[in-house]
């Protein structure tokens, strides 16, 4: 299958997990995994989304034993490795962040890189992509919603796709932060065996009844955006897309 075949040009707030008071952060796991931003007082300004991503330490230790292993076989130095990490061991896979999104007047698109759909935050859909990280350092790739819309937003599915072809959420640990402008942090971990997943739905925010609610999802699949498109009901239009070259 051609790689952009697919791709487009509440519970109670007290469900929840809560870190350590210094870290002053709400985990969202598969036994809570709601939490309610109107109820924590942080369903205003601007809500930061931000992905990062390291390489598994087993995968680290595991390359460490493999070098060893070349002396008796030279010919593997000629054959590239899937996932390379340099020395902070951040993997060489370029993870893209993405969101679609529905308003209250039925519009609906998608916020990504691929295609340079970055959006607009004080304008419909009232959702800005920074950019695109391509490898996971630094800061990553962030994605901002502005909350004081929010009567404007029904809907939206944050979620995380890897563009180079190569299945890797197994061997990666990537981890989503949400940084309201208010309160604490929310953090998902992507932290499930899935070695032939290339997407994956982290999270939702609905609005229900005036009261946003994001929902931990981490639901992976094998194919990309339109195969999350058809999982949530989106209805897009989907097609090929690539990135700009650098």
């Amino acid at each position: 299958m051609a790689f952009w075949d697919n791709l487009l040009g509440g519970q109670r707030a007290s469900q929840f997990d809560i870190g350590n008071a210094a870290s002053n952060s709400i985990e969202l796991t598969k036994r809570h995994p709601t939490v309610s931003l109107t109820k924590q007082g942080a369903a205003t300004g601007n809500l930061r989304v931000n992905l990062s991503w390291q390489m598994r330490t087993s995968d680290i230790g595991q390359r460490s034993r493999q070098k060893g292993r070349l002396l008796s076989n030279p010919l593997k130095l000629f054959k590239p490795e899937v996932v390379q990490a340099h020395t902070q061991g951040v993997v060489n896979v370029d993870l893209d962040l993405g969101c679609m999104y529905e308003l209250t007047d039925g519009s609906k698109g998608v916020v990504q890189p691929l295609g340079d759909l970055l959006g607009d935050l004080n304008g419909p859909p009232y959702i800005k992509a920074s950019g695109d990280d391509r490898f996971g350092a630094g800061s990553g790739e962030t994605i901002y919603v502005n909350l004081d819309q929010r009567e404007n937003i029904k809907r939206l599915l944050f979620f995380v796709y890897i563009y180079d072809q190569t299945p890797a959420f197994d061997r990666t640990h990537a981890h989503i932060t949400m940084y309201p402008s208010s309160g604490p942090r929310i953090e998902i971990d992507l932290d499930e065996h899935e070695p032939q997943a290339r997407s994956c739905a982290v999270f939702s925010v609905d609005n229900v009844k005036g009261e946003l609610v994001v929902r931990r999802e981490v639901r992976y699949v094998y194919g990309f955006q339109g195969e999350l498109d058809r999982l949530y009901g989106w209805g897009l239009q989907w097609g090929r897309g690539f990135k700009t070259k650098t």
